[in-house]
Order: structure tokens, then sequence, then C-alpha cells
């Protein structure tokens, strides 16, 4: 394990990035930057460079796929170099986004992602693209199709996973705090599957927080239940496995991992183990994540910034 970095210290400039979905990718938000600007050849060359590291790959074009003017760009790309595999599915992420703001159509923005899947079979992001569009549009079982046909392309897809841990914790909401609920199995089968040193280890935990957030909206919240949904055998096992595995194999290398890491830090809080909460939000730094600081119904940026002064103890 390698020792945690100093103190946060002042953290009122830091602050102003919480919540950049960007989170610690440094190039990409410098290209980012460009990218709105109309600048899409620092977008071009990170895409290239980046290769088939497909949680990346993906990571970045969500990232710049949400940008307002991601649309306009990407096609403009796309007239210079109209066998961009990269440009199309730059396109089809950000045609995924107008949907969801309600400003495109589904269907359109299915047909940019299959346009995608076909130019570039081998990629997993058209398929990311076309699962963010059936969480909140699909059916259950186009959303599964979806999901395998990421997982073919890349088994650990960590986003991907995600996306389902979210779905099947809204499975059954009535069955309450049933420790054989489908997403816990899901998450502790595709934690076994994945290789020692996969942050899929850290799955359990975010289906405990998934399902914490279901069943807070189906049946009210307290701060009690929050308690009792973390004080269970189950709760308490996936807890200590996902924090020895971030001891022993923390993945800074990983694109996504602030998000691993803001849920592990949520629930070591209510765990009620603030000092394993401070050593992971040192690590986070500014890099908060909107889930699951927002669950069931809070403001993120406060919630955040109360629950990292507890557990450093600068309340």
């Amino acid at each position: 394990m390698s020792p945690p970095p100093p103190p946060l210290g002042r953290a009122r400039k830091r602050d102003a990035q919480l919540f950049d979905s960007a989170l610690c990718d440094l190039e990409l938000v410098d290209v980012r930057a460009q990218f709105t600007q109309g600048r899409w050849a620092k977008a071009r060359s990170l895409l290239v460079a980046t290769g088939d590291d497909w949680d990346r790959r993906g990571h970045r074009l969500v990232v710049l796929a949400e940008t307002p003017a991601a649309t306009a760009w990407a096609r403009e790309w796309l007239l210079a170099e109209p066998e961009s595999a990269d440009a199309v599915t730059l396109l089809a992420c950000a045609a995924v986004f107008t949907a969801l703001r309600r400003k495109g159509t589904p269907e359109a923005a299915e047909e940019a992602c299959r346009r995608a899947a076909a130019l570039f079979p081998a990629d997993p992001t058209p398929w990311l693209g076309l699962l963010l569009l059936t969480r909140a549009f699909g059916t259950e079982e186009q959303f599964s199709r979806h999901f395998d046909q990421v997982r073919a392309r890349h088994r650990e897809h960590h986003h991907a996973h995600h996306l389902m841990v979210s779905r099947l914790a809204e499975r059954a909401p009535a069955s309450g705090h049933d420790p054989l609920h489908e997403v816990y199995d899901f998450a502790a089968w595709a934690a076994e599957e994945s290789p020692a040193d996969s942050p899929l280890a850290v799955l359990p935990v975010i289906a405990h927080a998934e399902r914490y957030r279901v069943l807070a909206a189906a049946h009210g919240h307290s701060r009690q239940a929050m308690a009792e949904h973390w004080s269970g055998r189950r709760a308490r096992q996936v807890l200590r496995s996902a924090f020895d595995w971030w001891l022993e194999w923390e993945r800074e290398d990983h694109p996504r991992n602030r998000v691993d890491l803001n849920f592990l830090a949520h629930a070591k809080l209510w765990e009620g183990r603030p000092a394993e909460a401070a050593a992971l939000f040192h690590r986070i730094g500014s890099h908060a994540t909107r889930a699951p600081w927002s669950y069931p119904d809070l403001d993120p940026h406060k919630a955040f910034l109360a629950a990292r002064s507890a557990a450093l103890g600068t309340a």
C-alpha cells in the first residue's frame, strides 16, 4: 500500500472542481476546454492515443459528448474526416446526451450508435451509448442485451457494470432490505469473475448504495435506516473486502477510480469507520462524484463537504 498524500489543507480552490465528470484525467480536461471552443484536433489526438483502453476510451468519449456543442464539433470533424470511427462514435455519444436532455429523439441516437458500432465492431463504446440510452428510455430486455454487447467486447467494463447495478437495484422495491436481492448476487458474481486487480471488486459496495437509493425513495429515509442498511452481515463483509482490495490493489491508473473511492468513502462513514473514510477522502481530493452523496435526495455538494469534514476532523 502506498502512503496517503499530504492532508488537503485549504480546499476552497479545489472545491470549485467538485463533480467534474472528467475526474482526475488532466489530459481530458485540457482537451475538453479546447473542444468546447471548436478546436477538435486535440480531441482527435487524444482518442488516437487512447487506443483500445476501453474503459478510458469510454470515459473520454462520454465526457466530451456531454459538452453542449459536442454535436456541432463532431459533425465538423466528420466533414473533415468522413471515415473517422472516433468522430462517428463521438457524434453517436453526443446524440445520446441530446436525447437524454430531451432535445433529440432516442430513435436518432440509437441509429447513430448502431452506425458507430458497425464502423468499429470491436469498440464497446457505441454499445455503452445504447446502454445509457436504454437506461432512460428502453425496456429491461433491451438494456440487458446492450449490456451483454458491451461485456462481450470488454468483460470488465466499469461504466457498464455500474449502470447494470443501478438498474438491477430498482427491481422489487417492496422487498425491502432483502439480503438475497438479485443486485447483490450480480455484483458478487461480476467481482468474482474479474481478475484480482479489477476495480469491479468494489462493485458489491456500489450495489448496497444503489439499493439504499431505491429503498429510501420507496419507504422514506431516516438516519437510522441508513445505519441499519450498512450494519448487516453482508454489508460488513463486502465493505471489508472492498477496503482490503483498495489497500492491496489501488488502481490509480484507472480513469474512473474516483467513482469507486467516493462510494467506498460514503459507505465507510455510514459503517462508522471515519479513519478509513479519511484515508479515502485524501485519495479522492477534489474529485467528488454526485453519486452517492446525493442519495437519497441530498444536495451532493453540501453532503460531500460535510462528510469530508466529519472524516478529517475539520467540521
